[in-house]
């Protein structure tokens, strides 16, 4: 498994997660985005810096990602495209989204999107918290916890 995230809207808080369970479990964890980001230095972390422009990152992202690899977004159309390629997608607010659901979350994004366009207020997203950051925490840990031990172990 490879770890994409779609980095220009993600709390810092989930990318020191990620740092930290790619150290952890040796994954490769690879951060887009559209501008220069700090990563550590790590043999499983980098940052890939794509152009400005509507949709690059999210571009990139799906030309590069494979079957059974996970991407952390936001971006509900990008996830429903990285679902189709056999891959998961996982909100920093700890929703995963699969084959099963992924098409029910694009409808509904869907539907907003059009009430705003008519003029209508929807509001935004719930405050990012403490709530969220577990329950990314515990689908991340979840996810990392089934891969298949292929790690060498230290000598």
């Amino acid at each position: 498994m490879h770890i994409w995230v779609d980095a220009d809207a993600c709390p810092r808080v989930i990318k020191d997660m990620l740092f930290r369970a790619a150290e952890r479990t040796g994954v490769a964890l690879t951060l887009v985005a559209n501008q220069l980001l700090a990563v550590p230095p790590s043999p499983h972390i980098r940052a890939i810096q794509v152009p400005g422009g509507f949709d690059v990152a999210d571009h990139y992202i799906v030309e590069q990602v494979a079957a059974g690899d996970l991407v952390v977004t936001a971006d509900i159309p990008l996830a429903a495209r990285v679902v189709e390629k056999g891959a998961r997608a996982l909100d920093p607010r700890g929703e995963l989204h699969t084959a099963a659901t992924i098409r029910e979350r694009l409808s509904m994004r869907d539907f907003m999107e059009e009430l705003r366009s008519s003029g209508v207020e929807t509001g935004g997203p719930a405050a990012f918290g403490q709530a969220e950051r577990q329950a990314f925490a515990r689908q991340l840990d979840r996810l990392l916890a089934a891969l298949p031990r292929t790690r060498p172990t230290p000598q």
